[in-house]
């Protein structure tokens, strides 16, 4: 269980800061030199940046079609991207671009509330749950620059509406509209993933405990303004620690950047009405790093706020998640050890996002 029941410091909030004019940032969001986004080399606006390009985009109405050849295509560029990437970004994934904007509208008015309003839904360490502004419970830590809200979905027995915001109007029904859509879309991918790894198509979500089990929760991001961008990032590097994610980004601020290969940053420039999937650690775990969950950070824009809804799909919390025997032979053995989510989870609650340290601390020893 987690033992925090408050913040080791009192809560600032960074649109407080970004909207007080201020013209240097406190040094509590100052990055060390050689965590800083350099911002001019990266190429920040990214339109010829070779990399971009490499972000598999994907069709997913190939996987609904009678066409067998272009099924097998399909579910053959998700299996390299997965592979390769960790990320991609899909098209036709079934949800309305309407409810995608209005999702998107919704949590920019919550962020442009008085605050007295906002911080009636403050969130504590023990569960996260509600609007915060820093990840991780250590005195002193360098954060980053940005607010979130974060909410339970699913299991029913974790989802509390008194915990997800009543204003503004009919923003429950919207977000319990969105919320049912991205579970149905993680459902599908997870028969896809499975597929690929040559299993019966229900063996990754009998993993995390089935679909009534399984855990969905949102957490909307938001970036202020920043007046020296080039010092921080809206959230550090880390690999994250559940199942899937599924992003639905800003479509006119970039801000997303994965790390490639070679090591380099790479901005995700958005597709129109595409979502953003990426494999999480629990994934990588099960699938015995087959699929891999690839490093990601955030930079912010001196200019424009940015704001991203992440909808995490995560196994049952006391789960024992370990590579799948299936994918375990003499030649390929169980690369980690066994956990839960729920210790993992406490790592990362604690901790605050720490690169690939986690995951890496889980690989068996050889």
């Amino acid at each position: 269980m987690n033992i925090f029941q408050d913040w080791p410091e009192p809560i600032v909030r960074v649109q407080s800061l970004s909207e007080s004019n201020l013209q240097a940032i406190p040094n509590r969001y100052v990055k060390p030199l050689s965590q800083r986004p350099n911002l001019l080399s990266e190429n920040y606006h990214t339109k010829n940046n070779p990399h971009t390009a490499a972000i598999p985009i994907i069709d997913l109405g190939g996987i609904y079609t009678n066409d067998i050849t272009l099924q097998a295509k399909t579910l053959d560029e998700i299996s390299k991207a997965c592979r390769e990437w960790g990320f991609f970004q899909v098209v036709n994934h079934g949800m309305s671009p309407q409810l995608m904007e209005r999702a998107k509208e919704i949590w920019r008015e919550f962020f442009h509330l008085p605050m007295e309003l906002k911080n009636m839904h403050a969130n504590s360490p023990k569960t996260y749950e509600g609007y915060g502004s820093r990840l991780g419970v250590e005195k002193g830590a360098i954060l980053d620059w940005s607010d979130y809200y974060y909410l339970h979905y699913q299991p029913l027995s974790l989802k509390d509406y008194t915990k997800w915001p009543s204003l503004p109007l009919h923003c429950r029904e919207t977000l319990e509209d969105y919320c049912k859509e991205m579970v149905k879309l993680c459902e599908n991918l997870m028969m896809i993933l499975s597929r690929n790894l040559g299993l019966q198509e229900d063996r990754l979500q009998n993993a995390f405990g089935g679909k009534d089990e399984a855990g969905g929760c949102l957490r909307v991001n938001y970036y202020p303004k920043c007046p020296q961008p080039e010092l921080t990032l809206g959230l550090s590097p880390h690999s994250d620690p559940g199942g899937l994610t599924i992003l639905l980004p800003d479509e006119h601020v970039a801000g997303l950047q994965v790390r490639g290969s070679d090591d380099a940053w790479i901005t995700v420039e958005p597709a129109p009405h595409a979502l953003i999937v990426n494999i999480g650690d629990q994934i990588q775990m099960l699938s015995n790093s087959v699929f891999k969950s690839i490093e990601h950070r955030v930079i912010v824009s001196p200019a424009e706020e940015r704001l991203s809804l992440a909808f995490f799909y995560n196994p049952k919390g006391n789960v024992p998640i370990e590579p799948l025997k299936e994918l375990v032979t003499v030649d390929s053995p169980a690369l980690y050890t066994s956990t839960t989510y729920d210790q993992y989870r406490q790592f990362i609650r604690t901790q605050g996002p720490r690169n690939k340290s986690h995951i890496d601390e889980l690989r068996s020893p050889r």
